[in-house]
């Protein structure tokens, strides 16, 4: 026998919604929590957490989400010592050799100057001269994107997708080139760090003078001691970010500081989970007191 009251489309709509409201309507229950700010979105998400209602990776990711708002472009930037660039004026087959070493998809191309960056050329158009070199190279030219540093992460990752972009280039207040940021960048503040089968065998360590050293937390704590002549330990971490967290007994925050022997690491860049950059340098050992001497 048909139902009289057959249940309608909007019907339908509300069962599949209700799992959602389910969900929120017995974390309010247990927990009273206003939302009047980003911190009490972050308290409503911990308390998700205690009861069990989030899964550890989608925890993770609406951290990420959250740290993304609050980041601009000049806190996940690539800097301009860095930056692969392509002189226009460089033979292709040397330019087709600089493509196949640092493995990347995109170039900025500039022009006498870097300072002065003509577009942005993708590998597979330069691919493209190999089969027709009658091509101009100068129209396999795509247009740069130009953005100031405090340009907001969330902002940028809107105007990557409405211009169908993937990188852009960051001016300082000068109008100089300061540093760069793909879409990649901007991803990895949310899932996390986005490896592939090129990232082994990129550099992680970047000496800054004499004594000072810019390095990613990811840098294996063995290739760290032998290229700073360091102890840490490898007993219990594979990774310098690792260990730090250890020995700060909680993840890591910008600015955090922490000495280890005649080493200063201090935290550059961090997101909810870990930290991202570091500044390592060698403190000079104090000279020894001679009072100190005589009273042996």
């Amino acid at each position: 026998m048909s139902d009289p009251y057959p249940a309608t489309s909007s019907d339908h709509s509300e069962r599949k919604s209700t799992p959602a409201k389910s969900l929120f309507h017995r974390l309010f229950s247990r927990q009273h929590i206003e939302l009047d700010s980003l911190e009490d979105v972050k308290a409503l998400i911990a308390a998700a957490q205690e009861h069990q209602l989030l899964d550890p990776d989608t925890l993770s990711m609406l951290n990420g989400v959250l740290e993304v708002s609050e980041l601009t472009a000049g806190d996940v930037m690539v800097p301009r010592s860095r930056i692969d660039m392509l002189n226009i004026a460089t033979p292709v087959p040397a330019m087709l050799s600089a493509v196949q070493e640092t493995t990347h998809s995109r170039f900025p191309v500039y022009e006498d100057d870097k300072e002065n960056i003509i577009g942005i050329l993708m590998a597979k158009d330069l691919l493209r001269l190999t089969h027709d070199p009658k091509l101009d190279l100068r129209s396999l030219l795509r247009p740069a994107i130009f953005i100031p540093e405090s340009k907001p992460l969330t902002v940028l990752l809107r105007d990557f997708r409405n211009k169908r972009s993937h990188l852009a280039l960051i001016i300082d207040e000068h109008g100089g080139i300061s540093g760069l940021v793909t879409m990649e960048d901007v991803l990895e503040e949310i899932v996390g760090n986005i490896e592939d089968e090129f990232d082994a065998d990129t550099p992680t360590i970047f000496p800054e003078s004499a004594s000072s050293w810019r390095i990613e937390a990811t840098t294996e704590i063995e290739d760290f001691n032998e290229a700073l002549h360091a102890d840490l330990p490898t007993d219990d971490y594979d990774t310098v970010g690792g260990w730090l967290a250890d020995e700060l007994d909680r993840i890591p925050r910008r600015g955090d500081r922490h000495s280890h022997d005649d080493l200063l690491f201090e935290v550059l860049r961090a997101d909810a989970r870990r930290a991202l950059w570091l500044r390592v340098s060698r403190q000079a050992t104090p000279p020894a007191d001679p009072a100190a001497k005589e009273t042996r």
